[in-house]
């Protein structure tokens, strides 16, 4: 261990451990530690494999872009400068794409974006993190830029609002299903647009295949569901979602809470968002947001009540060393934020990947909250995966890491069921891949059916779906088989 002279003086004038410096404190405590014989290993040493999570990207990465080359650190970190390069527009993509990718990538996205229920928006920050050596298998571009050959034929029972948000929406923008939670959505814009959004029959704007409903970024239209919560004394839970509350001015995200916590009933609030993925140099370049968000925490804090930040990584290669600095930040000033993924074919549906990214957000103080069975939503067949599969890679995760840090399993019942382990299914049938649930606790007198993406099938079962006079048979033999023939079906 190296003393300074300096130190060296300092140890020699102390009179106890206590008084030394931090500094020196922590070089002696290291010393301590080196100096005591190490007991026999009884497990095998690990590679450097194995502790990759603890990289984190460094350096000028976003100069891979021609367009972005000789940008300086502070300006690519500027929250204006990720506002203002965001690719809208495939046109853009291709400018900035020239000499990285051939034209037949560029004339299936073209393609891709006629059939996308989402628009295109992507950040800078991730457009230099996708490998355009290989844009076909990026688990970036999977997520936010759709080829044409990628879609696959949609499963008879996708529909837009698969979740059956409007039907237990009592005013626009609120979403009232569990006992004691609501869902407020006061926006429709995100930093970015993913593919597999959940809210596509809403979120982005209109596109070739879809016209939305909208909600609107607008205080007097958020009076009524404001009034409603504080009508409704059950109510204890917010989670203020979209759109993105990364996309909330200041004052309005301040507004926001601090309406919410005046509520006497109101213990929790969750602001969503997935910009911590996308621009995570929002949290470091926007100091007027960032403390916003600090202080609604803090008001929460003083009135006793809870107040986080949920966001949303799917894949480690998201996360730069940017990333690392703006989770750290947010840990010092009292923000817990906790992580959501979806599980999506191609992104993270693997144990080694959903092990790394677990462990990465761990690692930043980023707790791995629920993963999602990928919802059924048409334009993203190509996404989904099984129930099966998504079972044994929950197997596969759990015990890789401690308990807390390690993620939920679920899936978002269709039409309204609300939130189910994913192996808690009352019935599965892995060759038709209809997995039934209940959901006691949201209506007792309701079936919620999950349906397996088509192609994941075993032949026999892809056959099956093939013919369109059996599928109401394949759905009343499976309600049968579970036993529940006696509650309704949600279908």
């Amino acid at each position: 261990m190296h003393y300074t002279e300096q130190d060296i003086y300092l140890i020699e004038e102390a009179d106890n451990f206590n008084d030394l410096p931090k500094s020196i404190r922590e070089k002696k405590i290291l010393e301590s530690l080196e100096n005591q014989d190490i007991p026999n290993h009884i497990k095998d040493f690990v590679g450097s494999e194995e502790l990759k999570h603890r990289e984190f990207l460094q350096g000028a990465f976003w100069e891979k872009i021609p367009a972005f080359r000789g940008v300086p650190t502070e300006e690519f970190l500027d929250i204006k400068f990720q506002n203002k390069h965001t690719v809208r527009k495939v046109t853009k993509l291709e400018e900035l794409t020239k000499g990285l990718v051939d034209t037949k990538f560029v004339d299936e996205v073209k393609k891709g974006m006629q059939r996308a229920p989402m628009n295109l928006s992507i950040s800078p920050y991730i457009m230099s993190l996708i490998d355009w050596n290989d844009p076909w298998n990026d688990p970036l571009r999977i997520q936010f830029i759709p080829i044409e050959k990628g879609f696959r034929a949609g499963h008879p029972k996708l529909i837009l609002d698969s979740l059956g948000e409007q039907n237990d929406s009592p005013v626009d923008g609120l979403v009232h299903r569990y006992f004691d939670k609501v869902l407020f959505l006061p926006l429709d814009v995100c930093p970015v647009y993913c593919r597999f959004c959940t809210r596509s029959y809403a979120i982005g704007g209109n596109t070739e295949s879809v016209d939305k409903l909208r909600f609107k970024n607008a205080p007097d239209k958020w009076k009524k569901a404001f009034a409603y919560i504080a009508s409704r004394p059950e109510i204890e839970d917010v989670v203020i979602s979209g759109g993105d509350a990364y996309m909330l001015v200041p004052d309005r995200l301040r507004m926001i809470g601090e309406i919410l916590l005046e509520i006497p009933h109101v213990r929790r609030m969750r602001f969503a968002s997935k910009g911590p993925a996308v621009m995570p140099m929002k949290i470091l370049s926007d100091a007027a947001w960032t403390n916003a968000l600090v202080d609604v925490v803090n008001l929460g804090r003083e009135k006793g009540k809870e107040v986080v930040l949920h966001t949303h990584f799917n894949s480690a290669n998201e996360i730069t060393d940017i990333t690392r600095e703006a989770m750290l930040h947010l840990f010092r000033k009292g923000v817990t934020v906790r992580n959501q993924s979806v599980l999506i074919r191609g992104v993270n549906n693997t144990t080694e990947r959903m092990v790394e990214l677990i462990r990465k957000l761990s690692y930043m103080n980023v707790q791995p909250y629920y993963v999602y069975q990928h919802d059924m939503v048409p334009g993203t067949e190509d996404m989904r995966t099984s129930v099966k599969e998504t079972v044994e890679l929950e197997k596969a995760v759990r015990g890789v890491t401690a308990g807390f840090n390690t993620p939920l399993f679920v899936t978002d019942a269709p039409g309204g069921g609300g939130k189910r382990d994913v192996h808690s299914y009352d019935y599965y049938d892995e060759i038709t891949g209809i997995s039934i649930y209940r959901s006691p606790s949201v209506d007792d007198s309701k079936l919620y059916l999950y349906f397996d993406p088509i192609d994941s099938l075993p032949p026999e079962g892809q056959k099956l779906w093939e013919d369109e006079s059996v599928h109401d048979a394949l759905i009343q033999n499976a309600i049968k088989n579970s036993g529940y023939q006696s509650l309704e079906p949600v279908l």
